[in-house]
């Protein structure tokens, strides 16, 4: 010993000898250990070396025995250094193994015991000092690592103290400060100098009994971390940094690591490996991390150079993805910097692809060589192998890319673990299969999720039967120990932080797990027990075991959002722990040649187009496109192959198919409105049609189910049900078929037929739907057919992966588990129902995907379920088969989720992991399916009720679709209400809605929502049974007999009757567009003759109305309209919800405003049902237009038209001159009845009989100038003739005769009056209107108040209410004639004389007759009068309404009375006053329709329907009351005892400010209250105005608001209006600035609602409070069970906000910037479609919606005109908060257009705005551009302007086209990016577009 001392102290001589004479900076440090125990010299200094007690403890084999270079050894001489001062290191620096290895170089030079402990999130007080263990019953401290290495002479090495929560560490500043610290099981740990004092005083024994332990001197800690911040993690707690000295620790120099690079490939050129070096050392400086770029792993880069000298000629670009996967993780600029610096350092792809693929594998003893193909050239490479040969079938189509794959593995297999990242579907499962396959390898699947802490990733703790505490291996453990290949699934799921874990076990191949055993790589493991003479049994009882060679690690991961920085798994940390290997989507070849391998009965022609689809939509950049990629994976592919080559439907209806089948694997029903588009235009120029197949129409004659001899039949899809006897529970197993009542309809029939056709391929299901559209019970309907048990399991937001699978108890002190439904079903082949998946976290449910995807899980208890049998054969030598379950072959899964998004706000887990399933979008059922199930669940309910609850529940579903209402209303609140009414019929529909609606009850604005759509619908929400609103009857006096009719048979003359035959052209066909209609029933609050009323959609207001008209059929009316400037047909069914529209500007002559022209129609009956003829009078051009197809055909009636129609074609282009005196004029009267129409010339004496079905014409010469005709029957006419008014009935000579040509005079004859006076019925006048059929005898009885029968008529005429001529037209002679006189009030003064000709412009025109009709059925006459032509006494208060200008006049001759009913005045007029009034002088056009109700339109396009007959508003009355309910006054004062303030109001006031703010409830004291009275406050009753301070709403019932009297409301509404004006004056705001901004607000009002709504619900959303764990108080934590047996304290769970992530980058804005349109052609055309105004309303939407968010969204508004394309309206910084300042913005965007120049700059102001809006960073970018499409007048071409749209990838851009010239706006759009463009020419849709545009990309 002596000598050796000696010896060593000559060497230190030598070395202090040696260092003097160098250079201190430049210096070569040595490295020398003695032979023998004594000491070793680290760069000089020396350090003392003893024998360890347990050398097992030492690290082994970290000092090569290759010299150290330098800069490791400066590192080891500090460490030496600081040691020897008895102080505590700190290693920081970048990620890497580097401060580990410098940790264990140096305690194994030392000869250190070392107690390691990797520190994590999950890592606890108890896993650094003492954890209880129970043993025989008795629950015993155990120490851990930092207590055994302090009374042991360890050293602690605490890696990963970034990762470690803050009150972690703490625990041991004591310790290391004071080398004290306080055990839980009562011992003191005392520093060893005040331990020894004591000894000196005291003996050991009472020390020991005081319970005070000494803390070696030897005892060090040695921290490793990472810089924090730059890095995730927690920052050092200052008491805990100042006990360190600290040291960086970054990578090796460059030539020490050239040197080692050099060693591991010496056959390489070191130019390569210098180019390598030089490129990641120049990714890992810290110019790249500024950039953003992440770390480069420069530790992993030598072993990357084995690969080069294995295959020599790899691509280096290859060999640096394997590394640095950079194409994953970056931006544009990120990729475009790495990219660069691959070029510079000649790094790049090779210009040529290589061939490259995996031949043979031989594997034998656990060792392998594969033959890695190369450029022609074979490469044996040494890899590890298993010793599984696998029995399972090959399904494995290995592609050229596959092989290329397999052989890039095998390279990194042999050299280190690997990760290969892949999006869903893409086949990573199967290329592991197959690779596993390849090496004989036995795969331990361990599956990673978000709340896995790094305990579970090791062990499991559990109890033995006798209640010990254990601990278990998990899979991945004994993947190491028996040579397996672990594959951890979901790497992007799991906590970075819990994965530190495994860093030791992927570099070192050692780790410590947490019962102390310690596992060691095999070749450590062998020398170790070799140099310690220690036998394998020996080795494990000192717990150290040896890692099999053949271990492996294969991570699966998703890839990582490029680019972000929250949403980045892929750290620094991770990059250096694998290789990388990326499985890209697969080009339409590859998928080919799998699908055609797979499912080779496919038609290929099929799978072209969805091939073609999907490549369409990975090659395009839109995000949207990207997403719908996604949810075409090559697992959906192949699905979607396999459903088609099962289906049995042939023909054209194949691509329908496919289609189909895209969108539901898209789940394309729930997409946001963009991404929808996206899809269908993608399909349609993919060649598939754009829809998916329609099943609304679908009828229950289409579809039908039945159970037969055993087999379950649903439409075309059979299946024999399930047996059960099969199982050894047969009453169980039966007990488990669900029941319950089922309605059949065909919707969801077509579902449970797609879901059979899945579930015969062995598919799992997802359904995915609204609340209460009927998941549960399709599929428990579906189960019942099948007679298939089901087990039920229902998620929620506590669901945990434990729970799925098994549930631990607590039983006698020993933990039980449970088998879960999951695994009951996987058993027993049972079907698992998992219902409300959304609502579990995706990292739980991914346990789900696992199990489906691998067909492997390993549950909490230890068991593995597998599908394969021939692994029960196959099982390692730790498994038993209890152990293992095998899944039953008829195991199915049935998935039930909501839709993703607002409202639902859940997990999104259709996108998570819906490729896993076959998807199906439940809707609520159609029209008529819906109809089909409430008429079984309510058969007495009447049908008319059914009907408006289906309407009225499927536009509020609408309303929810479009972002409108919040709550989506679903089938089972219709169920719920028609269950209602059928149980209790007398309570009427309006009432029992309101089980529905009170939810909303408090919500003004959604409650007039609803109550809006339930008017519309003619539900009287809210309605009494008082409130009729009829018009006031004024009584009339009976008929009198005031003349006779005469016909003077003798004057009769006899005109020729020739025939023609009509000719005809065409047909040609005319676009027919589809538009929606809003039909509003007009019955809502109030009962008026009004019933209903819709608007014209694509109707201007330059357009005029020419004509109406009905059809009588009485199933179906049809009413046809039509208008002129520009001339269109109109035509719809009543209580239809969409109407088509026929441009007829082709087909029609180009008649301007000078000629005024005029088109009148017809409808046809059978056989031309649907067609309808239309007469333009000017031009007096003929068409037969079908309305359902659009055919057109010419009629040339000859000598009507004077230009010969060979000369002239379909197609008139000319324009019409002057009218002359060839007027005629067309009479329709009997065209439904028999097609046949009559023309007269006006003033002239031509009449032509056209039968349109046998295309015959017969003209008839008048003997009389004719002013007017009249159609009187089917044979008879009556004719006025003209300046004399006499008429002529014109019959047929013989009655088998059809053609009338006998004209005979009519004398007509007045009354003697006395005194030689006449009636006035004798005098001739013109007739308004006659009818054409008699009235019975018993309401000609009752009209002329005498008993008459004989044939009749009614007429009117402008003199008389009405006139009935008895006896006409049959008898000839004394046809009396009664009238009711018109009183002599001048009413005529208000019409033009008819009888006159006036010269309007340059064209003679003819006044038009006054709108009035006969009603023959309810024996009335109405017509159109003036205002000012009714009575005083015409109404109930005796004051006129002042809206109106007009009134029906409703004479009902039968019971004499007299009603006038206001007439709505149209919201707009026409500029075309002279052309409106030759065509209607009040503006309306009237027809009659079925039942005599009537139907108006005004001249704004807006259709009214009327109820006159007073029969038919009785029976309509009470159906209207019996909707209200029949309940007496008592039913609303059953609670009577309801008093909320007991107090009647007073008088409003403010009332008295509370300076503390205290709420305050009731009272009427002070102000900002709730609940109370006469204060300004929120829910209280007769305070002036709200008030909002802050506090909970308590709300005062409607009835007890109600209860205020009169003089209160009314003092509260001139008070409130006192504040309001108040308010404006504090903004500086006048009345007049308020009433312009509420004109813009009013019109965006529920737009901005909505958008307030969703955003506020997203802010909730990421409010929601998350479990934390690890707490002393709380709810029991289930996976702490053992814990709390073994009595630790911190085994609560409790809710708490989540604090972020330590690191986690700070949530910055979204970034929003609006372009308006503020040029001269928005101003200048804005009179024509409003589209400056649409644009200030947008702008003003936007600045409502966002007021409030600035924390999380910036926008500003910018306008572009010809003046530039930066005029800045709102600032970011300063947006506008109130309405004067926001009215300012409003008032420059009008201003500007109007004064700026002339010009566009719409691209420039496009590429500018995206420019400038990254100039900031913002979490998400927004860039809205609105303007109009007139960009082709500019020169700009889409072209440009969809490279401006998509120029940034991250900036999402759209364009609004707000104002359109013909279809610029259309061909626009179709020529720009998909989803990039929208077309917005009705107001009040810009505000929902943009609507669409945020809230898409908000709820991502």
């Amino acid at each position: 010993m002596l000598r050796l001392l000696m010896k060593s102290e000559k060497s230190i001589r030598r070395i202090k000898r040696l260092s003097g004479i160098l250079d201190e900076e430049n210096r070569h440090l040595l490295l020398t250990r003695s032979k023998h125990d004594g000491s070793v010299s680290i760069g000089g200094t020396i350090v003392p070396v003893s024998v360890p007690k347990n050398p097992e403890y030492v690290p082994f084999k970290f000092v090569q025995e290759k010299p150290l270079p330098q800069s490791v050894i400066r590192h080891l001489r500090w460490m030496a250094q600081k040691d020897l001062l008895g102080q505590d290191i700190f290693l920081i620096g970048p990620p890497g193994p580097l401060r580990r290895m410098l940790a264990m170089q140096y305690l194994e030079l030392t000869r250190r015991e070392a107690e390691y402990i990797a520190l994590s999130r999950d890592t606890t007080e108890s896993d650094l000092k003492q954890r209880r263990e129970i043993k025989s019953g008795t629950s015993y401290y155990i120490d851990q690592c930092a207590v055994r290495a302090a009374t042991e002479g360890r050293v602690l090495v605490l890696e990963g103290v970034e990762k470690a929560e803050r009150n972690v560490l703490p625990a041991l500043n004591n310790l290391l400060e004071n080398r004290e610290m306080q055990l839980d099981d009562g011992r003191f740990l005392m520093h060893p100098k005040r331990y020894d004092q004591l000894l000196k005083e005291h003996s050991k024994e009472t020390l020991d009994k005081w319970q005070l332990v000494r803390v070696s001197e030897d005892f060090r800690v040695f921290a490793l971390g990472l810089p924090v911040p730059k890095y995730r993690g927690h920052p050092l707690d200052p008491p805990l940094r100042s006990r360190f000295q600290a040291r960086d620790i970054y990578h090796i120099s460059f030539s020490d690591q050239l040197e080692e690079i050099y060693d591991r490939a010496p056959s390489v050129s070191s130019n390569i490996l210098s180019q390598l070096l030089s490129c990641g050392s120049t990714l890992a400086t810290q110019d790249s991390a500024s950039l953003g770029l992440p770390d480069f792993p420069l530790d992993n880069l030598s072993r990357a150079t084995e690969i080069l000298e294995r295959v020599p000629g790899y691509p280096l670009s290859s060999l640096m993805s394997r590394l640095y996967p950079y194409q994953l993780l970056l931006n544009k600029e990120g990729l475009q910097a790495v990219e660069d610096t691959y070029k510079t350092f000649d790094v790049s792809e090779p210009k040529k692809p290589t061939d490259f693929h995996l031949g043979s594998v031989r594997c034998a003893n656990y060792e392998g060589v594969a033959t890695i193909s190369h450029n022609n050239q074979n490469h044996p490479v040494k890899v590890a192998c298993g010793d599984h040969i696998s029995q399972s079938e090959d399904n494995f189509v290995a592609t050229s890319y596959h092989q290329r794959l397999l052989a890039d593995m095998a390279l990194t297999h042999s050299v280190m673990d690997m990760c290969i990242i892949g999006g869903k579907g893409c086949g990573k499962t199967s290329v592991l299969r197959e690779f596993s396959k390849l090496f004989n390898y036995r795969t331990e699947p361990v599956l990673l999720y978000q709340d896995m802490t790094a305990r579970d990733l090791l062990q499991q703790r559990y109890t033995l039967p006798n209640g010990d505490t254990v601990w278990r291996q998990s899979p991945l453990i004994q993947a190491a120990l028996e040579g397996g290949l672990a594959v951890l699934d979901g790497l992007n799921r799991v906590n970075p932080g819990t994965l530190s874990v495994l860093q030791r076990l992927v570099h070192d191949r050692e780790i410590i797990l947490h019962d102390g055993t310690r596992l060691l790589g095999h070749e450590k493991y062998d020398q170790m027990k070799e140099k310690l003479e220690k036998t394998d049994q020996e080795m494990n009882k000192k717990l150290v075991h040896r890692i099999h060679p053949s271990f492996r690690i294969i991570a699966l991961a998703e890839p990582p959002k490029a680019g972000s920085t929250a949403q980045q798994w892929l750290n620094p940390e991770l990059l250096t722990l694998f290789f990388y290997h990326h499985m890209a989507p697969l080009s339409i070849q590859h998928e080919m040649e799998i699908i055609q391998t797979l499912v080779p009965n496919v038609s290929m022609s099929e799978v072209k187009g969805l091939l073609k689809l999907c490549q369409r939509l990975r090659n395009d950049k839109d995000v949207n496109a990207q997403s719908l990629a996604a949810s075409l994976s090559t697992r959906q592919l192949i699905r979607i192959s396999r459903r088609l080559a099962a289906s049995s439907q042939s023909g054209t209806d194949r691509q329908k198919l496919v289609s189909d089948a895209v969108h539901k694997a898209c789940l394309s029903r729930f997409l946001p409105h963009l991404a929808r588009n996206s899809l269908c235009d993608a399909l349609d120029k993919s060649g598939l049609p754009p829809e998916p197949v329609a099943v609304k129409n679908l009828t229950l004659q289409d579809i039908s189910c039945s159970v037969d001899d055993g087999v379950l039949r649903i439409g075309d899809q059979s299946v024999p049900i399930y047996g059960s006897e099969k199982e050894s529970d047969v009453t169980s197993s039966a007990a488990k078929v669900p029941h319950t009542l089922f309605y059949d309809n065909a919707q969801h029939l077509s579902v449970m037929r797609d879901m059979l056709q899945d579930y015969l391929l062995g598919e799992h299901i997802l359904l995915v739907g609204n609340q209460g559209v009927g998941k549960n019970k399709i599929v428990d309907r579906f189960l019942h057919l099948l007679n298939k048990p089901r087990e039920y399991l229902q998620l929620h937001r506590d669901t945990t992966v434990q729970s799925l699978t098994v549930q631990p108890t607590v039983r006698d002190g020993i933990i039980v588990y449970e088998d879960s439904a999951l695994v009951r079903a996987v058993r027993f082949g049972h079907a698992l129902v998992v219902d409300e998946a959304d609502k579990a976290p995706t990292h739980v449910t991914c346990v789900l995907k696992a199990l489906l995807e691998s067909g492997r899980a390993t549950l909490a208890d230890g068991r593995k379920i597998v599908t394969d049998p021939a692994e029960m054969r196959n099982l390692s030598s730790s498994v038993s088969s209890e152990e293992v379950i095998l899944m039953h072959p008829e195991f199915r899964m049935f998935v039930l989720a909501n839709r993703p998004g607002f409202p639902f706000l859940g997990n999104d887990f259709f996108g998570s992991m819906g490729d896993v399933f076959s998807c199906h979008a439940v809707d609520n059922p159609s029209i008529s399916s819906e109809l089909d199930m409430l008429r079984q669940y309510g058969a007495n309910v009447p049908e008319a009720s059914l009907r408006k609850l289906v309407a009225a529940f499927g536009e509020l579903r609408d309303l929810a679709d479009r972002g409108l209402i919040t709550y989506p209303y679903s089938t089972r609140e219709v169920v719920n209400i028609v269950k209602h009414l059928e149980q209790f019929p007398k309570e009427g529909l309006a009432s029992v809605v309101q089980n529905v609606f009170d939810f909303d009850a408090y919500s003004k604005e959604t409650r007039e929502q609803l109550a809006s759509v339930m008017h519309k619908h003619g539900i009287p929400v809210g309605a009494k049974p008082h409130n009729i609103k009829l018009s006031k009857p004024i009584s009339l006096d009976v008929p009198k007999l005031a003349g006779y009719w005469n016909i003077l048979n003798q004057s009769k003359d006899l005109a020729e009757v020739t025939q023609h035959k009509m000719q005809v052209k065409g047909p040609v066909y005319l676009n027919i567009q589809n538009y929606d209609i809003e039909r509003t029933e007009d019955r809502g609050l109030d009962f008026t003759e009004q019933s209903a009323h819709w608007t014209l959609p694509q109707f201007f207001h330059t357009n005029i109305v020419t004509d109406i008209a009905t059809t009588k059929n009485p199933d179906r009316q049809s009413i046809y309209i039509t208008v002129v400037n520009s001339s269109a047909l109109f035509a719809t069914e009543k209580s239809s919800d969409s109407i088509r529209f026929i441009d007829l500007y082709d087909v029609l002559p180009n008649t301007g405003s000078m000629v005024q022209s005029c088109i009148k129609v017809a409808p046809m009956g059978n056989p031309l049902n649907g067609q309808v003829v239309l007469f333009e009078e000017k031009s007096k051009f003929v068409l037969l237009v079908d309305s359902h197809t659009g055919a057109v055909r010419r009629l040339h009636i000859p000598d009507m038209e004077g230009e010969s129609f060979s000369r002239t074609g379909l197609l008139r282009r000319k324009v019409a001159g002057e009218e002359g005196s060839d007027v005629f004029r067309m009479r329709s009267d009997l065209s439904e009845d028999f097609c046949s129409l009559v023309f007269f010339q006006r003033d002239g004496n031509k009449i032509f009989h056209v039968n349109v079905a046998e295309g015959k014409v017969y003209g008839v010469t008048s003997p009389v100038q004719i002013r007017d005709l009249n159609i009187v029957s089917h044979n008879k006419l009556l004719i006025t003739e003209t300046d004399s008014c006499r008429k002529y009935l014109v019959d047929t000579r013989h009655g088998d005769e059809f053609i009338p040509n006998q004209f005979k005079q009519i004398n007509e004859e007045g009354v003697d009056m006395g005194f030689g006076s006449k009636s006035i019925t004798g005098t001739p006048e013109t007739l308004l209107d006659i009818s054409s059929q008699s009235l019975s005898s018993h309401e000609l009885s009752v009209s002329v108040s005498q008993s008459i029968d004989s044939p009749n008529r009614i007429l009117a005429d402008e003199n008389h209410f009405a006139r009935c001529v008895v006896g006409f037209p049959e008898l000839s002679r004394a046809n009396e004639v009664y009238a009711l006189p018109r009183t002599r009030i001048d009413s005529n003064d208000n019409f033009i004389d008819s009888t006159k000709t006036y010269y309007r412009g340059l064209s003679k025109a003819i006044p038009p007759k006054p709108i009035c009709r006969v009603l023959s059925n309810v024996n009335q006459v109405v017509r159109v009068v003036p205002m000012k032509a009714v009575p005083d006494n015409a109404f109930e208060d005796g004051s006129r309404p002042g809206t109106s200008d007009f009134c029906l006049e409703v004479v009902d001759i039968g019971h004499h009375k007299l009603r006038y009913i206001p007439l709505p005045p149209p919201v707009s007029t026409s500029p075309y006053v002279s052309w409106q009034t030759s065509v209607s002088e009040s503006g309306y056009q009237l027809t009659v329709g079925n039942n005599d109700n009537i139907v108006t339109i005004d001249s704004a396009g807006c259709v009214r329907e009327w109820e006159t007959g007073l029969m038919h508003l009785q029976r309509s009355l009470d159906e209207w009351r019996a909707l209200i309910g029949s309940g007496d006054e008592r039913d609303h004062l059953q609670i009577s005892s309801e008093k909320v303030s007991g107090k009647d109001v007073l008088a409003p006031k403010h009332g008295k400010m509370d300076p503390k703010n205290a709420p305050h409830i009731g009272g009427n004291t002070w102000a900002g209250g709730t609940g109370g009275r006469d204060t300004a406050g929120l829910g209280g009753k007769g305070g002036p105005y709200r008030l909002d301070a802050g506090h909970d709403v308590t709300q005062v019932p409607d009835w007890e608001k109600e209860a205020v009297p009169e003089h209160v409301k009314k003092a509260a509404r001139e008070m409130a209006r006192k504040a309001f004006k108040e308010r404006l004056r504090e903004i500086r705001m006048s009345d007049y600035d308020a009433e312009m901004y509420e004109k813009f607000s009013g019109n965006v009002r529920k737009q901005v609602k909505a958008m307030r709504i969703i955003l506020d619900a997203l802010q909730a959303k990421g409010k929601e409070r998350q479990w934390l764990k690890h707490q002393m108080t709380g709810e029991l934590d289930d996976m702490k069970l053992i814990e709390g047996l073994t009595g630790e304290k911190n085994v609560y769970k409790r809710r708490a906000e989540q604090e972020p992530e330590p690191g986690t980058p700070q949530q910055k804005p979204k970034r929003i910037r609006i372009c308006v349109d503020v040029s001269g052609s928005m101003y200048r055309f804005n009179g024509l479609d409003q589209r400056l105004e649409r644009s200030v309303e947008a702008a003003c939407m936007v600045m409502e919606s966002f007021d409030g968010y600035k924390e999380k969204f910036k926008y500003e508004i910018w306008g572009h005109s010809g003046d530039g394309y930066d005029i800045q309206l709102v600032a970011y910084d300063k947006p506008p908060t109130n309405n004067k300042e926001r009215l300012e913005v409003l008032k420059t965007m009008h201003a500007h257009a109007q004064f700026c120049m002339s010009g566009d700059h719409t691209l420039e102001a496009t590429r500018h705005a995206i420019k400038e809006i990254k100039t900031d960073e913002a979490d998400e970018y927004f860039v809205v551009m609105l303007s109009d499409a007139n960009l082709e007048r500019y020169g700009i071409r889409p072209m440009l302007l969809n490279e401006a749209l998509t120029a940034d990838e991250e900036v999402n851009a759209f364009v609004i086209f707000i104002g359109s010239i013909g279809d610029q706006a259309d061909r626009l759009k179709k020529q720009l990016a998909s989803g990039r463009s929208f077309v917005c020419l009705d107001t009040k849709n810009i505000p929902q577009i943009m609507q669409q545009i945020f809230t898409s990309s908000l709820l991502k």
